[in-house]
């Protein structure tokens, strides 16, 4: 008779004790990337948003103005990617494209009224799914995990 296939917990705690992965930081980061992007996109979809396409209308909703260039380095995105996230978010009346005053070349993506408005209560959503998914850590830890990230995401 065949072993009954294990659950996805029970089949995770399994592989705890895994150390060549459970100690590997780069696998760490990616497994709680992909968890919290996750999350994410489930608390974001009820504004019509994912990941991707909330960080972009973020960065368009601030008063930065960036261009998709700057957009595609800012996200560590291919340029082409930002394109299709920009062409959707623009098709949906969120964002508009605008001529760069510095670079006739370049267009800077601005979020639409109704772009700033998706993006608040998005931002909520996304605030809510985020403590829900760091709810283990103190707020201490969590400010200390932001510190942390924010040096290895933008360390040059």
């Amino acid at each position: 008779m065949a072993k009954p296939e294990p659950t996805a917990a029970a089949g995770v705690a399994e592989y705890r004790g895994a150390s060549a992965l459970t100690d590997d930081l780069s696998f760490l980061l990616a497994r709680a990337n992909a968890r919290s992007i996750a999350a994410g996109n489930a608390a974001l979809s009820e504004h019509g948003l994912r990941a991707r396409s909330y960080s972009v209308l973020a960065l368009a909703a601030s008063d930065s103005r960036p261009t998709q260039r700057e957009l595609a380095e800012f996200l560590w995105l291919d340029p082409s990617q930002v394109v299709a996230l920009v062409d959707d978010l623009e098709s949906r009346g969120l964002v508009r494209r605008e001529p760069d005053p510095n670079d006739r070349r370049a267009k800077v993506v601005q979020a639409t009224k109704e772009g700033r408005v998706r993006f608040a209560a998005a931002q909520e959503s996304a605030r809510s799914a985020e403590l829900d998914q760091h709810s283990r850590l103190t707020a201490a830890q969590r400010e200390q995990l932001g510190v942390l990230l924010r040096e290895i995401a933008f360390s040059g």
